[in-house]
């Protein structure tokens, strides 16, 4: 038996490094699936949509059913076409994100002068100009939203400069913080999992490996919250750390100590 029914596992950090399985992950999931507890993904990449992680971890002998996988990009997504319908959003972001706002109905433009609605996101291809059309779309108080916090992304050799960094630009030259950065530990991501989720949420546990995101949403949430020691976050960082985990792990493969 356990104390819990559900959990909500980050992805990159937790589960995977790039496209390569981290040590231990399999046992940990499998542990999950052997106590009964139901799975909910959730990545912060604003680059993948729901199908992605199937398609990354079936080769590793892990099934995802797409209904149990959220990203920044599908919360961004599934907020702004129901918040903002018909309204033109200019984003600044990847191809990838674009094609999956585009699934969801999301009218784009181009035209930083036509913006109604500004989304900042990863972008690699990220230069002056686009920061100057950012800038002008910015103009009259226009709804200003970001896909996820995350500075920095981690790679298979190290990281690279993630959303956060885009959106601190952004902020630099409009004078304003976006009005909310939509997924982890937003509210609207905190809502959004929990509801596709039937438990409680003293009945959930979620695992991640950043406290700004992954601890802080399930703080956010009322769940329990466990910190994997495989991404960015080590045990020096703990020490002055405002947020707190309720439990440390070196990895998904220790989550079975928590469920008996």
């Amino acid at each position: 038996m356990t104390d819990y029914e559900a959990a909500i596992l980050d992805v990159d950090g937790t589960i995977v490094r790039g496209e390569e399985l981290l040590p231990g992950a399999t046992d940990g999931l499998r542990a999950l699936e052997d106590a009964g507890i139901a799975r909910l993904l959730f990545s912060n990449n604003p680059t993948r949509g729901s199908d992605h992680y199937g398609e990354t971890l079936a080769p590793h002998g892990i099934d995802v059913d797409p209904e149990t996988v959220l990203t920044s990009a599908t919360v961004s997504a599934q907020y702004l076409a129901t918040s903002y319908p018909g309204e033109r959003v200019f984003l600044v972001g990847s191809d990838r994100l674009r094609s999956i706002l585009e699934d969801a109905t999301v009218e784009l433009t181009d035209d930083p002068d036509a913006a109604e609605v500004v989304l900042g996101s990863f972008d690699s291809e990220f230069t002056f100009g686009t920061l100057w059309e950012a800038l002008r779309a910015l103009e009259d108080g226009v709804p200003f939203y970001g896909t996820d916090p995350d500075a920095t992304i981690p790679i298979d050799d190290g990281e690279i400069p993630g959303s956060g960094a885009i959106l601190a630009a952004m902020e630099a030259v409009a004078g304003r913080e976006p009005d909310a950065v939509l997924g982890k530990p937003s509210t609207i991501a905190a809502t959004t999992a929990m509801d596709r989720l039937d438990a409680a949420p003293e009945r959930t546990l979620v695992v991640g490996d950043r406290l700004n995101t992954d601890i802080a949403l399930g703080e956010r949430a009322g769940t329990t919250t466990a910190l994997v020691l495989t991404g960015v976050t080590d045990r020096a960082d703990l020490e002055n750390a405002a947020i707190q985990p309720d439990h440390v792990l070196e990895s998904l493969a220790d989550v079975g100590t928590l469920l008996s």
